[in-house]
């Protein structure tokens, strides 16, 4: 039936779109609307389904996608035919593994020693050394030669610090030319299990790709997960689970390199329990150090990456202060991994629409920053991210609930799950507090684990607090996508 409705699908395309060669991919479904009103000879949409659409279309419709209905990402997702895109938005996968992930924090003296020796200058470094390319569009030489030299780069670094459970690797891609970079840290007790992290090695600009630099977007997200990996070398940290830091191939062109792998991990069934994004860290937009993208995100992942930096990053020299912000359709690579059916977070550099607003033209230099001291922040939030899910060695990390009393909430679909665990003690009201203070909801409750359903709720973070009549309480953050 599947192949009889494509076949039917590609038929009716053959006689809309003979006259134009394009490309297959997936969009917002407003988005693919409001293109073919611009440019209808260059867009055709195939199919609807939801709120996504699966469109060909032209390289030049591709690009007015990308600088005039969105600021930041590709906005669509690049397939390799009308039969995958098809699969892409009918059938989204759902990995049942990840429901039953619960992430502790637990390593507290190895994060502590990594987030210590973190350098700014060697991320300032390495970011100039990229911006030093010219450009890194993904059809030009200059692109593979980027990737062929930070496979050498990240051989030495490992070797330098005489750690033979490192490989580095290229992965070639069928949609581009330039090829990614996988550096792979083996897992010392459970290397079937993988954390990533990743960020794309290319760059773009509108106004010719011989000239895009792209300093912040996204040579500032390589330095920061290099900075973050070396970080873990100095200070001798064996991951339990097998870490992967990952360097994509033509995001800019809807992306491509991090589609590919995630496919092909999908399909072999690779264990991937936790993605991390880091895709522009260095531009100070915003009043809050760290904007967390919660769409096409795994809210679990992000609420645990606010518990980072609650535990971590208070205050002090390591303060990391975060909010929560949009980042809509084919934003970055994290959404390829979720996409498949794995869980990602995206910590960016500023609110949406205040981040750095000279991406993706010549003007994207380090310059524009002045320092990597805000890279800095979240080359120790990736640090943090890596030693706690990976874990060091022999360290299980798993909390004692028969001792601690632990709250566990969950907002799917606008109703409020919740499980008080660790405790003969009856609470009896539950309440809802936006971040400002106010309170959402007041109810009482009549066991220690229900649901319950919510009011209308804008986007954002809340915190949940159970109360006994003695007056003792217990709190919980959540996310409200």
């Amino acid at each position: 039936m599947k192949t009889l409705l494509t076949l039917c699908l590609l038929v009716s395309f053959l006689g809309q779109a003979q006259n134009f060669e394009g490309f297959h991919a997936t969009m917002s479904l407003q988005d693919a609307k409001e293109l073919k009103k611009d440019v209808p000879a260059q867009v055709e949409i195939l199919k609807e389904y939801r709120n996504e659409a699966v469109v060909y279309m032209t390289e030049e419709a591709s690009h007015l996608l990308h600088d005039r209905v969105l600021v930041h990402g590709p906005g669509y997702i690049f397939m390799p035919s009308l039969e995958a895109a098809i699969e892409a938005v009918e059938h989204p996968r759902n990995r049942a593994r990840n429901s039953l992930l619960s992430f502790s924090i637990t390593e507290d003296v190895a994060v502590d020693a990594a987030i210590n020796v973190i350098n700014t200058q060697n991320i300032e470094n390495h970011i100039l050394e990229l911006e030093g390319y010219g450009t890194r569009y993904h059809t030009m030489a200059s692109a593979t030669q980027a990737a062929e030299d930070l496979k050498v780069k990240w051989e030495d670094m490992a070797a330098s610090y005489s750690r033979t459970d490192v490989s580095v690797r290229l992965f070639n891609h069928s949609g581009t030319g330039m090829p990614s970079v996988i550096m792979t840290i083996t897992g010392a007790e459970i290397p079937e299990e993988f954390v990533v992290v990743g960020g794309h090695l290319d760059s773009t600009s509108s106004q010719g790709n011989d000239d895009a630099p792209g300093a912040d977007d996204d040579a500032s997200g390589i330095a920061t997960i290099t900075e973050a990996v070396r970080a873990l070398f100095e200070t001798n940290f064996v991951p339990k689970r097998t870490i992967e830091v990952m360097a994509y191939a033509a995001e800019e062109i809807g992306l491509v390199g991090s589609n590919e792998i995630a496919t092909q991990y999908d399909n072999n069934n690779v264990d991937v329990i936790a993605v991390g994004q880091f895709d522009m860290t260095n531009y100070n937009g915003s009043t809050n150090d760290v904007s967390l993208i919660t769409d096409f995100t795994s809210g679990n992942l992000n609420l645990f990456m606010m518990n980072l930096m609650d535990h971590y990053n208070a205050s002090g020299e390591h303060a990391i202060t975060y909010a929560t912000s949009l980042c809509n359709y084919g934003c970055s690579d994290h959404a390829s991994w979720t996409g498949r059916g794995y869980w990602s977070t995206f910590p960016f550099e500023a609110n949406f629409g205040q981040h750095n607003g000279s991406i993706h033209t010549a003007g994207d230099v380090y310059s524009l920053s002045g320092t990597a001291v805000h890279a800095t922040k979240f080359a120790k939030l990736c640090a943090e991210f890596l030693i706690e899910i990976a874990k060091s060695e022999g360290s299980l990390g798993v909390p004692d609930v028969s001792v601690n009393t632990t709250l566990l909430v969950n907002v799917n679909q606008g109703v409020l799950q919740y499980d008080i665990q660790g405790s003969s003690q009856e609470f009896d009201a539950l309440q809802v507090h936006d971040l400002q203070g106010k309170l959402v909801l007041n109810k009482g409750i009549e066991t220690n684990q229900g649901q319950i359903a919510l009011p209308e709720m804008s986007t954002g973070i809340y915190v949940v607090s159970l109360a006994s009549a003695q007056q003792n309480s217990i709190s919980q953050k959540v996310l409200v996508k």
